[in-house]
């Protein structure tokens, strides 16, 4: 929860902040305190949960939580389209996205990736007639890129599982988390294509699983030439001995958050938690 990391169907039911609805935290002045409330109609002073989630830690230690939670869909359908080329992933996931099918998660394996013919997947949630009238209607969009296939449930969770896990990066380099406009996620991993790099596009193409042994200063300047940013996320110890974690910040909004920081630790600035 501190890290805000939000799974593939962030695109319809929202970001792990957006579930948070209060918590008791020890602050570094070792204050224990509450933010936020028991119910969604009941929350007062500063929103201090959406400062929890993506603090990662850094700010205070959450002991409790509470959370806002919602009806386990009663069908799940996932459509899936092979061998498509990224540009042509992403116009299909944008299109899919757009329309009212009501499209629960869409992503994007590689063909150089996956080392096979690639995928690119649709998730529909939903219920008896509503959901196979969305499948219908998603196919029909979706038919100027091939013909979508229906995949059974267990090769569905195979699929969606690599997203959760990220195993198809495992043993490619250095993990990086880069956040992208969709429309720019094909020019933002354009420099890596002759890099032995590897990536998975999740969110429809906003986010981009990114495994590389190109240096921070590299992965970061290809996000930022696309309006975006870059976070490692996981590294051996000798690069993330060396590497700032968090993609640096503009200079106003360093200050900013070091003043945030200070507010809940005053010593934060002589630990450097991260």
């Amino acid at each position: 929860m501190a890290g805000g990391i939000s799974g593939s169907g962030r695109v319809s039911s929202g970001a792990v902040r957006d579930h948070l609805l209060g918590f008791r935290a020890v602050s570094g002045r070792a204050e224990v305190f509450a933010a936020g409330g028991k119910v969604v109609k009941n929350v007062t002073g500063f929103d201090l949960s959406k400062l929890a989630a993506q603090s990662w830690g850094r700010l205070f230690a959450i002991t409790e939580l509470t959370l806002k939670v919602v009806p386990r869909p009663v069908e799940s359908a996932t459509l899936i389209l092979s061998t498509l080329a990224d540009q042509d992933a992403i116009r299909a996931m944008s299109r899919a996205m757009g329309s009212q099918a009501e499209v629960a998660a869409a992503a994007h394996f590689p063909v150089a990736t996956c080392k096979g013919e690639g995928a690119t997947i649709f998730r529909i949630q939903g219920f008896g007639p509503s959901d196979a009238a969305h499948r219908a209607m998603l196919e029909a969009l979706l038919a100027d890129f091939g013909r979508p296939l229906l995949m059974s449930s267990s090769e569905a969770a195979v699929l969606w599982g690599c997203l959760a896990t990220l195993l198809p990066l495992q043993g490619r380099g250095a993990l990086w988390r880069m956040n992208v406009a969709p429309r720019r996620a094909c020019e933002a991993i354009e420099a890596f294509r002759d890099k032995d790099a590897a990536w998975l596009f999740d969110w429809a193409g906003s986010l981009i699983w990114l495994a590389t042994h190109a240096d921070a200063a590299f992965v970061r300047a290809a996000a930022e030439r696309c309006g975006g940013h870059a976070a490692l996320i996981r590294a051996e110890e000798a690069v993330k001995g060396r590497t700032p974690i968090f993609h640096p910040p503009a200079v106003g909004i360093a200050e900013l958050e070091e003043r945030v920081r200070r507010a809940f630790d005053p010593a934060v600035g002589e630990k450097r938690m991260l």
